[in-house]
């Protein structure tokens, strides 16, 4: 069954399995060079826009990955062939990274502004200086959240393959609107044309609300966006030798 996948998806999901087994092994180093880190922060490499899309955090999320890109990948790869195929992913994945360290960065500014405000030397934090509060009791309560906000984007980084994902569902959408998927507490199949817009705007919500879970939503919603573009661009052209 699956030597019946075809080679580029059947590849992809051999090499996040490995890499998954690998890291899990080697433990937080393997996070600290892999996975993708905000690309202020001390913590970024340049290769980590690349590797984080085959760092997974447990065997749910690899595995929900996986299924999904299997479920998808093979019809999308038949259809655009392998160079489009591996552009719609990779493509998707940058997509994922950018647009979630975009929204870090509004925040990084907002958190920045707000504690300069209150006389938080931020610089001096962010070139490894040690943390000084001043100010009234609130104050320093306050500048101390928002240190604790800071410090989260800076350190925790984004892993997996969903963006790419996300792109790979959205062009499958944009190429195959009226297709019938069933998915968990919906009794009847519906239409991904509806089902893919639905996801969208949850994963807006969620990820610009801050109350994601842990889970980097909006880079859902920036892989979705790479994967519907291209696929809205290639889909002018697919048939028209037929």
């Amino acid at each position: 069954m699956f030597n019946n996948i075809p080679p580029i998806t059947r590849n992809i999901i051999i090499i996040n399995v490995i890499v998954f087994i690998v890291t899990s092994l080697m433990g937080n180093q393997a996070i600290a060079y892999l996975a993708g880190f905000y690309p202020f922060s001390p913590y970024f490499h340049s290769w980590q826009i690349i590797t984080h899309m085959f760092m997974h955090g447990s065997i749910v999320h690899i595995l929900f990955n996986m299924m999904t890109l299997f479920s998808f990948g093979p019809i999308l790869e038949q259809t655009l062939g392998d160079k489009k195929y591996l552009i719609l992913y990779f493509a998707s994945g940058l997509g994922a990274f950018f647009l979630f360290n975009a929204w870090n960065f509004v925040e990084v500014q907002q958190i920045s502004n707000t504690l300069q405000e209150l006389g938080f030397n931020v610089n001096a934090y962010l070139s490894g200086a040690g943390v000084r509060f001043s100010g009234n009791t609130d104050s320093i309560l306050r500048q101390q959240e928002l240190v604790e906000s800071l410090k989260g984007i800076m350190q925790i980084p984004m892993v997996g393959a969903s963006g790419a994902i996300f792109g790979v569902v959205a062009a499958f959408a944009t190429l195959y609107p009226d297709s019938k998927i069933g998915i968990m507490f919906i009794p009847v199949p519906i239409k991904v044309k509806y089902l893919l817009p639905i996801i969208v705007v949850i994963s807006v919500y969620l990820g610009v609300s801050g109350n994601g879970g842990g889970i980097a939503h909006l880079a859902h919603v920036g892989g979705a966006l790479v994967g519907w573009l291209l696929a809205r661009i290639w889909k002018k052209h697919l048939y028209r030798f037929n």
